[in-house]
């Protein structure tokens, strides 16, 4: 069995799971083996710290997985491939809106070489696809089911576009092969564990960078983001108040994938929502994003008048787009299987702020609609 992106937020949890059911891995990932096998340790000992030994049974093999081949030499590729019966391809460029052939290079070209690793060998893997719930592009009302994959609603980001290039790879491989496929689709995923240096970074931390870089570039040094409204003393941004995102603790993601990786392998291509059963209010992102970024903020839903900042958030694309959503990602599938995830009643403001660094100035909250 291997796995790309094992030192990843989701995939150094992933590993852990399958190594609760598994006597060894092997991880594919760039770097020497001693600091990816240390990475691995330390990250381990952040989360489960009770359980020893665990990285002792990871192989690590220095691969590249955007070049062909894996970079690897012929010998040890072709040994690899016939070695095994699972891959589970994790790593992934998600930068939400970076530049398109760069996501593409990881997130398309890397699974094409995944792929072909698949296929190279002896035995007939399952290969394991992490994608995500967003390849459902800029729908941003109804219900999206498990075994959609559209384009014609576009895209909200080069990411999506990215991911859903990448699942259309994966189905048109399935066909030409015959060969297993189970597509895992996680929504935006978050954790209540403290940060920590032996820890890989938050995806959530992105935002916090958006928001410090914009005020930064339009305020200068040494002023606050405040001194742009003086009147409202908040900043709006464009959203649903009434809108809702999926927010999906990681832990809870990587059992669920494991869990229906125990099952028997599909015919063909199956693919699972991995998403909380109860959607979070936009609201309380919003919350959310003033502890973080120490800025009121207002949700509206149209922005007459805006102030120099609140026209480059209104361009930012990134996560604040998603603040316009107000669809639901049906997981039938999973429930059929597993039965309801065992996942929080709801994701709570307390929750996401433990998994985040604290401020020690937080803004008041104030998410009335702006007047």
């Amino acid at each position: 069995m291997a796995l790309t992106g094992a030192t990843g937020f989701l995939g150094l949890r992933l590993l852990h799971e399958l190594l609760r059911r598994h006597p060894s891995v092997t991880v594919l990932a760039r770097g020497e083996p001693d600091r990816v096998r240390e990475r691995i340790t330390r990250g381990f000992g952040r989360f489960a710290p009770g359980l020893t030994g665990l990285a002792d049974r990871v192989q690590v093999v220095s691969a590249r997985i955007t070049e062909p081949g894996l970079a690897l030499p012929k010998s040890d590729y072709r040994e690899l491939a016939d070695s095994l019966d699972a891959i589970w391809h994790c790593a992934g460029n998600t930068t939400l809106d970076g530049d398109l052939a760069t996501l593409r290079e990881v997130n398309v070209e890397g699974t094409r070489y995944v792929l072909d690793l698949a296929g190279a060998g002896r035995r007939t893997p399952v290969v394991f696809h992490v994608s995500t719930a967003f390849v459902a592009g800029a729908r941003r009302t109804g219900v999206v089911y498990e075994d959609e994959l559209t384009d014609a609603y576009g895209f909200e980001g080069t990411y999506e576009r990215s991911k859903f290039e990448a699942e259309q790879l994966v189905h048109a491989w399935a066909r030409a092969t015959g060969r297993p496929v189970v597509i895992f689709r996680p929504s935006v995923l978050t954790t209540g564990l403290p940060p920590h240096p032996d820890l890989p970074e938050h995806p959530l931390l992105n935002i916090t960078r958006n928001l410090s870089g914009i005020a930064r570039s339009q305020l200068g040094p040494g002023r606050t983001p405040d001194v742009l409204l003086p009147r409202t003393n908040r900043f709006r941004i464009l959203g649903r108040p009434d809108g809702q995102l999926n927010l999906m603790p990681v832990e809870s993601a990587a059992a669920v994938m494991a869990r229906l990786a125990d099952l028997p392998p599909p015919d063909g291509v199956e693919t699972y929502h991995v998403v909380h059963g109860q959607e979070t209010p936009v609201v309380v992102f919003g919350r959310l994003l003033e502890q973080l970024s120490g800025v009121r903020i207002a949700v509206v839903p149209e922005l007459p008048d805006p102030s120099p900042y609140e026209s480059v958030l209104s361009l930012v694309r990134g996560v604040f787009c998603y603040l316009r959503h107000h669809r639901r990602y049906d997981d039938s599938r999973v429930r059929a299987r597993l039965g309801p995830a065992g996942v929080p009643e709801h994701i709570s403001l307390e929750y996401l702020l433990s998994g985040l660094p604290s401020r020690t100035e937080a803004a008041p909250v104030d998410l009335a609609p702006h007047r």
